[in-house]
């Protein structure tokens, strides 16, 4: 499965880039919805982005993905009881990564393009302990807690608007158009039901045993996206 994945992923990269492609990174803020916003209760953030096939102007299909972090919580603790006199940082975080494969249809305007798009994939909802160095900032160890896995797709709308474009190719007056737009959208994800942790999720015990309150819920999010898009 993992290898038909990856292969996959190559496929579209591979044709994007030879023709026709389009390609973007957004600023997104994933704000949860329903009972995903009851249990967590504050916004996420993070980069997304996608690279597609784009054979009309009119459309584009490929693939999109977006990583969030939805809380985290940082202290000092000595290296380990034989190391007492060494002191590390303890950073734990909330993520969540989205894969997808998207479609894309807009109005072929050539200043301001309105689209829809549609998403299928899936969240991935993981916890991760870090042990840094505090004087040189490099990890030193680190641990997945907990993670799982749900199924998710929606859509949504945006609108892009062209800064910059210019024709290339031998005949440039009907050659291809290379462009540089401001892209921004709202797509509503409709998450499957998920088991993760939060902010305070893990209890460390005095006796060195950890408890791990594990929350469960839907995982629907309004992802919102402010970002560039690169058509080549």
């Amino acid at each position: 499965m993992l290898k038909k994945t990856f292969m996959f992923v190559l496929a579209i990269v591979f044709i994007a880039s030879a023709r026709d492609g389009q390609g973007a990174i957004n600023f997104v803020v994933g704000i949860p919805q329903g009972d995903f916003q009851k249990s967590i209760n504050h916004n996420g953030f993070g980069l997304g982005g996608h690279i597609a096939y784009h054979p009309h102007p009119a459309f584009a299909i490929g693939l999109a993905g977006t990583f969030l972090g939805y809380g985290s919580e940082s202290r000092y603790e000595p290296f380990s009881t034989t190391i007492p006199d060494v002191t590390v940082e303890v950073t734990r975080t909330n993520n969540i990564a989205q894969l997808f494969l998207m479609l894309q249809a807009g109005v072929p305007i050539e200043v301001v393009k309105p689209y829809i798009e549609g998403r299928v994939g899936f969240n991935y909802l993981w916890t991760e302990t870090t042990i840094k160095d505090i004087q040189g900032e490099e990890d030193v160890a680190s641990s997945t807690n907990f993670d799982d896995l749900a199924f998710s797709y929606g859509g949504g709308g945006g609108i892009m608007f062209r800064v910059w474009h210019r024709r290339g190719g031998a005949r440039r007056a009907h050659g291809k158009v290379y462009a540089v737009h401001i892209d921004a959208k709202a797509l509503y994800i409709l998450g499957g039901e998920a088991e993760y942790l939060k902010e305070g999720s893990i209890i460390i015990h005095d006796d060195a045993t950890v408890e791990y309150i594990v929350s469960k819920s839907t995982t629907d999010l309004l992802d919102v996206h402010f970002g560039v898009v690169l058509e080549f």
